[in-house]
């Protein structure tokens, strides 16, 4: 009983329900950058670089074969899927990744500076300082 009663402060401490609210957020606000990403980031690339589409950017290892039948319509040669390596989806994820943690890094950036304490006026002397600077003055005498 020990345990649930310590999940139960933990919890209650307010950083899960943090944590839950800013993964909640968080995939929110990747979905938000996926489709900005794909709807209008993209698109003004593909315009820039003469109308390259993310989508299709692979390297070809092996094409694809098309099956060839007979005049039965019996396949006589089976065909064979393309192999290739698809890079344009892993561009346009860096590319959301690189969105999503510049507005991350501006949030806590944010944040960071709201908590910043203001710097507090130095204080003056103590009552042992003042006397000791009263007995330095009158020994310079």
């Amino acid at each position: 009983m020990g345990m649930l009663k310590e999940f139960k402060e933990f919890a209650m401490k307010g950083n899960l329900i943090d944590i839950a609210v800013g993964f909640v957020m968080g995939a929110a606000f990747t979905k938000l950058v996926t489709a900005f990403t794909g709807g209008i980031v993209s698109p003004l690339i593909s315009l820039l670089t003469d109308k390259v589409n993310f989508q299709d950017l692979k390297w070809v290892l092996r094409p694809g074969v098309a099956e060839v039948k007979d005049a039965a319509g019996a396949v006589s040669v089976p065909g064979s899927a393309e192999v290739a390596i698809t890079y344009g989806n892993f561009l346009q994820s860096t590319i959301d990744f690189l969105i999503v943690a510049f507005v991350m890094f501006m949030v806590v950036k944010a944040v960071n500076a709201m908590k910043k304490p203001e710097a507090a006026a130095p204080a003056g002397p103590t009552e042992d300082q003042k006397l000791l600077a009263e007995i330095r003055d009158l020994l310079k005498k």
